[in-house]
């Protein structure tokens, strides 16, 4: 039954449900609101005056998190051992390891008790469990809802501490882990390391010698105190244990350990300058355009090798029927003929808290292409980050006032405007429509396909333009599609630098940390600019792969990610893993 209770330390009111017991938990019921696609939930009232202290959580499933979010919480409102109550703001529940208890990015506030426990108010930005095996789709989307949590209006402005949470225990830091702080760490700027600390769970409070020989082994650099050694601080996850006169000493020591870290944590975060978000935005931005930009590129050429393929096989089958052209016979050959069809994508709409997600891909109707996949967040394409306002005057972004703003896309190859694009569910059956209602709509994306089709010399003429008259018109043909060989290539050439610049822009503006959404373009465009023979390209590109492949990091991280293909979409990882458009063939047709 919910109560109001006012806490010895505290003249705010909070709502609780109570379960007896010793301790007894108390759930506390904070005001809930939506931040776009986050939910925040808040205890108390904020005052503009007081300082606030943001913390951002990191860490896999069964890290401890909930419990380490209660502890703060109790801090904070200042319960003691003695009182023999504990207080939830987040339900802890008894689950596997691999099953996250936190589905989707949180954002807890406690305010109002400044300059009694703390010397501010508190935000908690808690992201989920990575690792969950429910979703592995999920981890994706991370990036996304921190990019809508930093540029709300009513979001999020400065980060005070990036908070890995791991346990005591850890001799090793799994493959798993060292994906989740690559992906989540990488999305800030290059200062933010000085903001890095580590929260130890499950700690005898004995400083933890493996654990941080495991963190130093990985290179990954946490803040320095004044003897220049990393930050980290220890908690304890046994606060709400039963207690009886045999557990009663341990259990205090427990309690009272994890208040003195608790404190120690209070004035890092009270003395350390706090990250400005503006430049994140920035980065979380480019990031995700250029990574658009460079799988759309990649499919591009994709296309082109499947249609050079199929002009290659048409070349060959008119060779063969030379003689029936001189002499006007009519003949047909069979192709694998290219074209754009569309595919169910992976994942499913699920509800977090009131807010529903919408998976699937925005997608250019006119150009036939994929422009954002995954795009989970957005639910309408004026909504997703590729299409962009450009001014109908100045025909690109200004700040004239007075000028008219347009929404274009900054992906597909015609630039084009938001109307033409779509973010639908559709049936992937009948490919364009179907009013079938027993077909089922779906999510969808566009991929290249073949199909064995039978051409007649009349429809090759057509497709492929008219030759000469007479006894020349064979040799036409076949030097119009060696002609239009040649025209692709160098489409294709184009893609690729396209593709370069950008992998190398990507580079520029990640954090010292590895950066994997580089990595995962980089044996694509390594492969292609040898195919190419641009030395120079190359061996940059080379380098790069070297370097990154030298970092221990990226291999756990890498290792970990080869298992979470729905995440990055087949196609990608098709290319990553080195398929050629003639290897993918036999499976398209």
């Amino acid at each position: 039954m919910a109560t109001n209770i006012s806490y010895k330390h505290d003249n705010t009111n909070y709502r609780v449900e109570t379960t007896p017991g010793s301790p007894s938990v108390h759930r506390l019921i904070p005001e809930q609101e939506n931040i776009g696609s986050i939910r925040r939930l808040t205890l108390g009232e904020r005052d503009p005056t007081k300082i606030n202290k943001t913390i951002l959580l990191v860490g896999e499933t069964g890290s401890g998190k909930s419990t380490l979010i209660n502890a703060l919480v109790n801090f904070a409102l200042g319960v003691e051992f003695e009182d023999n109550d504990w207080y939830q703001i987040i339900k802890e529940e008894e689950r596997s390891q691999t099953e996250s208890q936190t589905p989707d990015v949180i954002v807890y506030e406690v305010f109002g008790l400044e300059d009694r426990t703390l010397p501010f108010s508190l935000t908690i930005i808690d992201t989920p469990g990575f690792g969950d095996t429910r979703g592995k789709e999920r981890d994706v989307l991370v990036s996304e809802r921190l990019l809508n949590l930093f540029s709300s209006t009513d979001g999020v402005r400065e980060i005070d501490a990036v908070c890995l949470v791991l346990k005591a225990s850890d001799c090793r830091l799994t493959d798993r882990l060292m994906y989740v702080f690559d992906s989540v760490v990488s999305l800030f700027g290059k200062d933010v390391e000085e903001n890095i600390v580590a929260l130890l769970t499950y700690s005898d409070f004995v400083t933890p010698e493996n654990v941080l020989q495991a963190l130093t082994g990985e290179n990954i650099c946490l803040a320095k105190d004044e003897q220049g050694k990393s930050v980290n601080f220890m908690f304890n996850n046994i606060q709400k244990t039963e207690r009886n006169e045999r557990k009663e000493r341990a259990l205090k020591y427990a309690w009272e350990s994890t208040d003195e870290e608790i404190g120690r944590f209070a004035d890092f975060l009270k003395n350390t300058k706090p990250q400005n978000l503006t430049e994140t935005v920035e980065v979380l931005n480019r990031r995700m355009r250029l990574k658009a930009c460079i799988e759309n590129l990649q499919e591009r050429v994709q296309f082109i090798e499947l249609k050079q393929r199929e002009i290659r096989q048409t070349q060959d089958a008119l060779k063969k029927h030379e003689q029936d052209m001189k002499n006007n016979k009519d003949f047909e050959i069979e192709v694998d003929e290219v074209y754009k069809g569309k595919e169910p994508v992976e994942g499913e709409r699920r509800w977090f808290w009131l807010w529903l997600n919408n998976p699937g891909a925005t997608c250019c109707e006119v150009c036939k292409e994929n422009c954002h996949y995954p795009c989970e967040v957005a639910w309408y394409p004026s909504k997703c980050k590729v299409l962009q306002n450009k001014c109908t005057i100045c025909n690109k972004e200004c700040k004239v006032s007075g000028h008219k703003y347009e929404h274009y896309c900054i992906v597909c190859t015609g630039k084009c405007h938001v109307s033409k694009h779509v973010k639908d569910e559709r049936c992937t059956e009948c490919e364009d429509g179907c009013s079938d209602s027993s077909h089922q709509k779906t999510p969808w994306r566009y991929v290249s396909k073949t199909r064995r089709v039978k051409k007649t010399e009349e429809e090759m003429k057509e497709m492929y333009e008219k030759g000469k008259e007479g006894s020349e018109e064979s040799a036409s043909l076949l030097e119009t599609l060696q002609k239009n060989i040649e025209d692709l290539q160098k489409e294709k050439d184009q893609f690729l630098e396209e593709s370069f610049q950008h992998v190398v822009e990507l580079e520029k503006i990640a954090m010292k940390v590895v950066s994997l959404s580089t990595q995962v373009h980089l044996d694509f465009l390594i492969e292609k600019m040898n195919e190419k023979g641009d030395t120079e390209k190359f061996k940059k590109l080379e380098m790069m792969k070297s370097k990154m492949d030298e970092n221990p990091r990226i291999k756990s991280a890498l290792r970990y990610m080869y298992g979470k293909t729905a995440a990055f979409g087949k196609a990608t990882w098709d290319l990553l893993r080195g398929n050629t458009a003639e290897q993918k063939t036999s499976s398209t047709v």
